[in-house]
This record gives C-alpha cells, sequence and structure tokens, in this order.
C-alpha cells in the first residue's frame, strides 16, 4: 500500500505542476507560493483537527529552518516551471537524491584529517560516479533545450534541486523527533504564506484574471494533498526495503509529467534531452540504493 502512496503523490505533484504551469502565465512565482500556503493551509488545519493533532510545537526553530530551505525550493521549482517545459522542470526537482549524495560526499571529504590514529574514510566511489552521471544528463538536458533566457531558469532549476535535498534532511530529523506529519506539512504551509507574502513588495502583484484564477485552488490542493501522500508512503513502510521501493517510486511523477507536457502543452524535446533526463533518473535511483546499503537502517520521512 505504501508503494501506491507515493504513485499517487507523484501523480498529484506532477497535475500540480499543470496547474503551476498554467496560472504562471498570470501571476508570478512570489504569488503562486503565496496562495499556495494560504490554501494548503486551510486544508491541513481541516485535517490536523480532524485527527486531533495539536499544531502546537516544541520545535519552532527546525520548522522554520525547514519551511526557509522549502520555501526556496518551491520558489524556484515554480518560477522554473513557467519558463521550462514541465518535463525538463520536474526533473531539476528530482535531482535531490543527486544532491544528497553529492552532500554526503563533500562530508566525507571535509571530514577527513589525516592522522596516525584517523584512518581515511572511504570516499564511496560509487556515490562519487552517481553524482558525476547525474550532472552529466543536467549538461545533456540543457545544451539542446535551453537556449537564452531558458538558461537562467534552468541554472534556478538546480538551486530547487538542491533544496529539497535539504528540505528532505530536515524532515527526517523532525520526524526522528515524533513530529505528526500533519504538523510538519502545516508549518511548510504557514512558511509558504509567509515568504510569498513578504516577496510580493518586492516582486509586485498582478492583475486579477477572474475566472482563470481558480487554477490556484487545485494547485493548493493538489500540493497539500501529494505532501501527504509522501509522508504516509514514508511513514508505512513497514521495512527497510520498503522504505527503499517507496523512494525511488517517486521517480514516476516523471512519466506523468511527460504526459502532461506532450498532450497538453505539446512539449518537444530532442532525443538528448530525453536521454539526459534518463541518466538523471537512472542515478538518482542508483545513489538512492547506495544510500540505503550504507545506512543502517535506512530513513525516510
Amino acid at each position: 500500500m505504501q508503494a501506491l502512496w507515493m504513485v499517487l503523490a507523484a501523480f498529484l505533484f506532477a497535475s500540480m505542476g499543470v496547474c503551476v504551469k498554467i496560472a504562471s502565465a498570470y501571476f508570478n512565482a512570489a504569488e503562486l507560493v503565496f496562495y499556495r500556503g494560504l490554501i494548503s493551509m486551510a486544508v491541513l488545519w481541516a485535517l490536523a483537527r480532524y485527527q486531533g493533532v495539536n499544531l502546537t510545537t516544541r520545535y519552532p526553530g527546525m520548522h522554520a529552518w525547514r519551511s526557509l530551505i522549502g520555501v526556496t525550493s518551491l520558489g524556484c521549482w515554480f518560477y522554473t516551471i513557467g519558463k521550462l517545459p514541465l518535463p525538463t522542470a520536474m526533473t531539476f526537482n528530482y535531482m535531490s537524491s543527486i544532491w544528497i549524495a553529492a552532500f554526503l560526499v563533500g562530508a566525507a571529504l571535509l571530514s577527513w584529517r589525516p592522522s596516525a590514529n584517523q584512518p581515511r574514510p572511504p570516499l564511496q566511489i560509487p556515490l562519487v560516479l552517481c553524482v558525476l552521471v547525474g550532472f552529466g544528463g543536467i549538461l545533456m538536458m540543457m545544451r539542446p533545450s535551453l537556449e537564452g533566457s531558458q538558461g537562467f531558469a534552468g541554472i534556478v532549476g538546480m538551486v530547487s534541486g538542491m533544496a529539497t535535498a535539504l528540505a528532505y534532511m530536515q524532515v527526517v530529523a523532525l520526524s526522528r523527533l515524533g513530529e505528526p506529519e500533519a504538523r510538519t506539512v502545516f508549518y511548510f504551509a504557514l512558511g509558504c504564506a509567509v515568504a510569498g507574502g513578504a516577496a510580493l513588495p518586492m516582486t509586485g502583484t498582478s492583475v486579477w484574471p477572474g475566472w482563470p484564477a481558480l487554477w490556484l485552488l487545485p494547485l493548493g490542493l493538489l500540493a497539500a494533498g501529494g505532501q501527504l501522500c509522501m509522508t504516509l508512503a514514508y511513514a508505512r513502510s513497514p521495512s527497510a526495503r520498503g522504505t527503499l521501493v517507496v523512494a525511488n517510486l517517486q521517480y514516476s511523477g516523471l512519466i506523468f509529467a511527460a504526459i502532461y507536457g506532450i498532450t497538453i502543452f505539446g512539449d518537444k524535446l530532442p532525443l538528448i534531452a530525453w536521454a539526459g533526463m534518463g541518466l538523471i533518473v537512472a542515478s538518482g535511483i542508483a545513489a538512492t540504493v547506495l544510500r540505503a546499503s550504507s545506512a543502517a537502517p535506512v530513513q525516510g520521512e
């Protein structure tokens, strides 16, 4: 069942991407983050009330940091979706596994202090190769499909994936402390509303478009539903192997995004761009497996 929760989460996130891409024609990224936060807050408050979950937390600093990096990731991702083909934008955000592997490799290198009493820690060559292959996939994806101003959107997309990796690790830390899923997701939605609202004086507000503004409603609902399904998938994994399967099933979202991009937006990417996306997915899955094999137990949200 946990695998189905993750596939459903991937479908909801891809569907949210469709709403973001359409709504980005009428609203800037800060506005989308703001409205996404408000709508998700209402949904999650109702859910917490139904479940009897108290939203008061003993870890406000950790939630604030998780919201800060999460909002950074979300804002960058929304901007990227508005500027790039949907499958390309989704792929950048799904690079979090590769970024986590890069962080692990970097931490191993920084912690190495040669001495007679401290042997050199393993460099984890397979993880290094996964990182290199993943970034090679980025180059393949960016060169043919991102030209001119789209190159900047590609860089923003990479920042989105990196911030997603940091946010993922913070969510893991909160789950270890016993924070309920509804509370963690609620405070992230609150952070979106606060940060998006604070950015509006700098980014400006768009002219209210009328009926097209209704796209904001499914955007917020799908975002809240996707995060809850993803959290349920990890929480209900009965074993390390189950968690590993769940982590890799997140990439099914790229299939949904590709279908949406081709059928709704008429996205046309050259073969080398699709090959680059494939390399990123393959290296992300491999990095997840390698991290799982070197950790005991495997950790998830």
